[in-house]
């Protein structure tokens, strides 16, 4: 039991980022405080939420690239709704956020599941209708930060016990959605319809329905993200978190979840985001130049493919050898 935790995917993904973290000590000892780590964290939980959500999706055999642009156009539509009625209960902001997100996840839910459409195309073609969408509503405007209430602005950054409200939106929903994942019929279904999508159909369960519920939940905190983005860092615009997509995706890879199905959990996506997420706030601090960052986080995607496919090629000859013997 031991060796199996110390030799799981999650350990040696902590290991690390401890290591990276001692590397980065050596250079700028400053960053390893307890109230930097905290500040890494907070700064890091936006990728968090949206990585949760990424990999259910992932898990069943899909992918959503529209991610980015649904935090874009619900946080344009919250910042709106902001600029005509300052008074706006939080809660009710945060109820509208959800929902306008959970109903674009639904949408791409819809397109894969009823018209059979590969994801990968239904999301391009989303994530590009999203974006032209928020320019419609924004006329290209920004919305400022001296156009938001105090309110608005307020809340993500509100302390208890020492950390934002930010980062504890991250930590409830890791804890929400290992729950659900490894609890609840959704979560099993969600395995075992990325694992092996014939076999679960024979098992009863519908697999497309169980990769709309899939895109929902990621549409549901791409949205709940869109309103913490945007009254954080207190600006909204057409543009807002471009390519960040792709930073969701790379946090998946890098946590262990199989681009395939079927593989990963909420504890990979996680530290996936928490390696990329120190990797893009460090290497500026110790002075890397632009270049070598994206360079860094590239190698770190790509290290991450070609060990997730060893260790899928390992558990196949695994299997095989297994049913040798059993012969």
């Amino acid at each position: 039991m031991l060796q199996r935790l110390i030799t799981s995917r999650e350990a040696l993904l902590l290991g690390a980022i401890a290591v990276l973290l001692a590397l980065i000590a050596t250079r700028f000892p400053g960053y390893v405080t307890p109230a930097n780590l905290a500040d890494v964290f907070n700064d890091t939980s936006p990728l968090i939420l949206l990585a949760v959500g990424q990999m259910i999706v992932i898990l069943t055999r899909c992918i959503d690239l529209s991610v980015a642009a649904n935090l874009a156009l619900t946080g344009m539509v919250v910042s709106m709704l902001n600029l005509a009625f300052p008074g706006l209960p939080v809660a009710v902001i945060l109820v509208v956020a959800v929902t306008l997100g959970a109903l674009m996840g639904m949408f791409n839910g819809l397109l894969v599941w009823k018209l059979d459409i590969p994801p990968i195309v239904v999301t391009l073609g989303t994530m590009t209708i999203f974006r032209g969408i928020i320019f419609l509503i924004s006329d290209g405007k920004w919305v400022n930060s001296h156009e938001m209430s105090p309110a608005f602005k307020a809340f993500p950054r509100a302390e208890f016990l020492g950390l934002p409200v930010l980062s504890w939106t991250a930590i409830l929903v890791v804890i929400l959605f290992t729950v659900v994942m490894s609890r609840t019929t959704l979560g099993r279904a969600a395995y075992a319809a990325g694992g092996n999508p014939h076999a679960a159909t024979y098992t009863g369960i519908d697999v497309g329905k169980t990769q709309f519920w899939a895109f929902t939940i990621s549409g549901a905190l791409a949205g709940l993200t869109g309103y913490l983005w945007v009254s954080r860092y207190a600006v909204a615009y057409v543009d807002i978190a471009g390519g960040f997509e792709l930073d969701v995706v790379a946090a998946c890879v890098i946590g262990g979840i199989s681009i395939a199905g079927g593989i990963g959990s909420v504890g990979g996506a996680l530290l996936g985001a928490l390696f990329l997420g120190v990797i893009k706030n460090a290497l500026p601090v110790i002075n890397v130049s632009p270049f070598w960052q994206l360079a860094i986080s590239g190698g770190a995607i790509i290290i991450a493919v070609v060990v997730n496919a060893r260790a899928s090629r390992t558990k196949g000859r695994i299997i095989l050898k297994s049913a040798e013997q059993a012969a």
